[in-house]
């Protein structure tokens, strides 16, 4: 008999999804503390533009970083965000959030992309963190609560437009005013990509169901 699923289950649930949302990004006060990325802040700077002089550090990597030594601190730079999420994502779980988003969430994942309900939260992460929601889909495979099929077309969601919460507002800003010019509202491709992220992971959902038996 499947336990039932208690009332702050449901609770964690609602909470996980908005951290992980963007809802709260810019908000004001103590309600900024709801946003993931808030929360991860950002690394100090170990320099700054003076007159006559060039920066000395944009940040604690620096400047014109190449091989091995950059890409090991751009890593390094992973680290509290993967920490973070999986912080969150096991007070959650602890909280019987898992069970909750996988009760309720179940039905429209297996209709979408035939992955179960409790990738809910792993999906909704990956929308402003690519780091996090990657970590949480490992951590659910790890604990067999996914398959290998479902974890491949999980992926093929996430690393098509990885992060784009973060990635459109931030790196995308810079044609908002070009956008409105020509008339098309802002977030019209930001739903194309989210479109396109579905349509991309149900191709290879096609794929492992006609061509691969068994994934190893």
């Amino acid at each position: 008999m499947e336990k039932k699923v208690k009332w702050y289950g449901y609770l964690s649930l609602a909470f996980i999804i908005l951290f992980f949302s963007g809802v709260f990004s810019n908000v004001e006060g103590p309600l900024s503390a709801m946003d993931f990325n808030n929360i991860l802040g950002s690394f100090g700077s170990l320099g700054h533009l003076e007159e006559g002089a060039g920066t000395l550090a944009s940040d604690f990597r620096g400047t014109g970083g190449t091989g091995a030594r950059d890409g090991f601190l751009f890593a390094f730079t992973l680290i509290p965000a993967i920490l973070l999420a999986l912080g969150v994502v096991k007070m959650v779980e602890h909280l019987d959030g898992l069970r909750a988003a996988s009760k309720l969430l179940n039905p429209i994942l297996r209709v979408l992309m035939g992955i179960p309900g409790i990738c809910g939260i792993g999906l909704i992460a990956s929308l402003q963190s690519a780091d996090a929601g990657s970590t949480m889909i490992k951590d659910l495979a790890d604990q067999k609560h996914i398959d290998e099929k479902e974890r491949l077309v999980f992926t093929a969601f996430q690393f098509s437009g990885g992060g784009m919460l973060t990635n459109f507002l931030g790196s995308g800003a810079a044609l908002f005013p070009v956008l409105a010019e020509i008339g098309i509202p802002i977030l019209l491709p930001m739903g194309v990509i989210l479109v396109f992220k579905f349509v991309g992971a149900n191709l290879l959902r096609l794929y492992l169901n006609v061509f691969v038996k068994e994934v190893v």
